[in-house]
This record gives structure tokens, sequence and C-alpha cells, in this order.
């Protein structure tokens, strides 16, 4: 057992090459340390020694966050399979489709060739609030065609009407005087009417920078992505203002939506193309640091608080804009406020797949 104040270098090369490694996660950016332990080298064959791995080594108690440096079809398709075990029925995949030629989006071809195996699978997304041809229904379409979503369909799930989904505990936190400045927080979200006809969700996000949350990952997809026009003015709040605030509603709006699937919803954040700009600006600026892999998980909290890791681990002249972009908007609060509302652990094991 091996204690230190970060991920050391040899540890994350056994990680790229194979190794389970546990993490009790106090973050890299910055509470305590990273409890690190060499559970198990992965020979042969992947998915035999994987599962193996899980039930005999791996700490059970920890949620699970599975791993993979292989960015393409057959990564993908491969780390969807060890997390979609409580996908059932009618599948939502909300995804970030981005605004018309977006400099840094994801390959289209990832996401057609994972759609493609889900049964009764729909891309969805919803209409955004910022001035863009994404802000009108017909518009968006076109947007979506511009970018290559003309494989399969697409729902825009508040095309239609919204629907009202509680923040599950809210209301009786704030009517028992535990929430400060309960103005500030919300109690209920407004969603995409459609998004009530699906069985289902995977949460498939392209990990980077956001101006406002510090950064987007699968909790900023739900929270703000998922919120239908109505849902992301509750969030934002008047004058769109920066800061906890902001991020706690976020974070609020997120946990009303995976509520709402009762475990029957899953993760995927590519750590690609990641500019310290979300998708959401047509003009993001050229990513600096290396492309990372593809993480997986059933846990929201587990999979964003190993992809902060992971970007906190590249070399400091690649990971240094991302990092400020990151803690200048306070972007890790996403973090400890997921913990705080029992949405995960930020304790995982980090599997090499």
């Amino acid at each position: 057992m091996n204690w230190n104040n970060s991920l050391s270098r040899r540890g994350f090369i056994k990680l790229a090459s194979g190794t389970v490694i546990s993490m009790t996660v106090f973050t890299l950016a910055g509470r305590s340390a990273v409890k690190i332990v060499e559970a198990a080298e992965s020979p042969g064959s992947i998915a035999t020694d994987i599962t193996k791995t899980t039930k005999n080594t791996v700490n059970s108690g920890r949620a699970k966050v599975f791993f993979t440096n292989n960015i393409n079809i057959k990564g993908l398709t491969n780390i969807y399979s060890y997390v979609n075990n409580k996908i059932i029925g009618k599948t939502a995949i909300k995804l970030h489709t981005g605004e018309p030629h977006g400099p840094n989006l994801l390959p289209v071809t990832l996401i057609k060739s994972l759609q493609s195996t889900i049964p009764q699978s729909t891309i969805v997304e919803c209409n955004v609030l910022y001035p863009s041809p994404r802000q009108f229904t017909k518009s968006h379409r076109e947007v979506l065609k511009t970018n290559g979503f003309t494989f399969c369909q697409v729902d825009i799930m508040d095309a239609k009407g919204n629907a009202i989904l509680p923040v599950p505990g809210m209301k009786e936190q704030i009517s028992q005087g535990i929430v400060e400045n309960p103005d500030k927080h919300i109690t209920e979200v407004s969603v995409g009417n459609h998004m009530l006809d699906y069985d289902s969700m995977l949460v498939y996000t392209h990990f980077k920078g956001h101006a406002m949350a510090g950064f987007g990952g699968s909790l900023k997809n739900i929270g703000i992505g998922v919120a239908s026009k109505e849902g992301k003015k509750a969030v934002h709040g008047d004058g769109w203002p920066m800061g906890k605030e902001f991020i706690e509603r976020m974070v609020e709006s997120g946990c009303a939506i995976a509520d709402h699937f009762k475990g029957h919803i899953t993760y995927i954040n590519v750590l690609k193309n990641m500019s310290v700009d979300c998708d959401c600006d047509a003009h993001a600026v050229p990513p600096v640091c290396n492309d990372i892999g593809i993480l997986a998980s059933t846990d929201i909290l587990a999979i964003d608080q190993a992809s902060i890791d992971l970007v906190y681990k590249l070399p400091e002249n690649q990971r240094h804009d991302l990092v400020e972009r990151i803690e200048s908007r306070n972007g890790l609060h996403q973090l400890e406020y997921m913990e705080k509302l029992n949405m995960g652990s930020r304790e995982y094991d980090l599997i090499q797949i």
C-alpha cells in the first residue's frame, strides 16, 4: 500500500498499461491525499480478468469507474458493456450536439456506432437559452443536420412543452431551515416533457471546460442540458450570476433528473479535445492538453471526480489553462455539492479495461 499526495507517475503508467487501481479520492485539486492500492495486473483476456479482479480484489465498497485509453469505436462500445446492466426499454442518449461546425466536437462516428447497438435508443437534446440557432426547435434541427446527426432520430425533448421534476428532499430541507439562502436554490426543475417517454438514460459527455461551471462533465450534461429553456432560466437565475449558488442549482437540477430514472441511468465521459471552452461556444479555443481516454460508471459523482483527477495529473504545461478555468469558476464545488446531496461517491476504484 502506497500513500502519496498525488497519483504517482509510476502508478499512472501502470494504469495505462492494464492495472486496476483503487483510489480513495480526496481530489488531487486540494483536500488531502489520494490513497492508491495497486490491486492487480490484467494479463490475458481483458473481459475475463477484469470481471475476476472486480469481484475478488477491488474494494466493492467504493464506486467503480472503468477506464480505457482507446478513444475509438471499439473502446467506446467495450466500456459501455461494463455499465449498461440497468439500461432497459426506451433509452435516451443525452449528449451535447454543439454549435454549428463546433471546432472541438467529438467525432460523430463514435456515438453513431454505439447508438446503433442500443435497442430502442434515441439521441435527445433540449433547446438552449443563450442566443444561438439552437434556441428554437426548427433552427436547432438544422444545426443537428449540419453537425452530422442524421443517422437516427434526435428528440428535442422540450419542443412541445415541459414537465416538472422535484429535487429530492430539497423542499423538506428548506422547510426545516437546513438550507441557507433558500431563495437561491430550486425545489423542482422543468424538463422537456418528452423525457417522461423514456425508461433509461445514457449520459454521453464530452468532458471539457465551461465558462460558468468551470468544467462540463456528466453533471453539467444533465443539470443544464436536460433542463428545458424554462428549467435553464431557473438554474441560471436572473442576470446569469456565476459562483457557488449557480453551481448548486445546477447540481440540484442534475439530482432531480438522475433520481427520476431510479438507477436506470449510466454515464460515459470522453476526455478528448478538452478545450477550456464548452461546445456551446461556436469559437471555442483549441485544446492544449493531450487526450486521455474514456471513463464509464453508474456513479455520476465518481465519474466526474475521476475525470478531474486525471486532468490534474497531466503535465503542468498541458493542464494549466484547463485547471485555471476550473478553479477560477469554483468548478470543484460541483463535486462537493454532489457529495452533500448524496448523489454518489468521491471514493472509487479506477479499473483499466
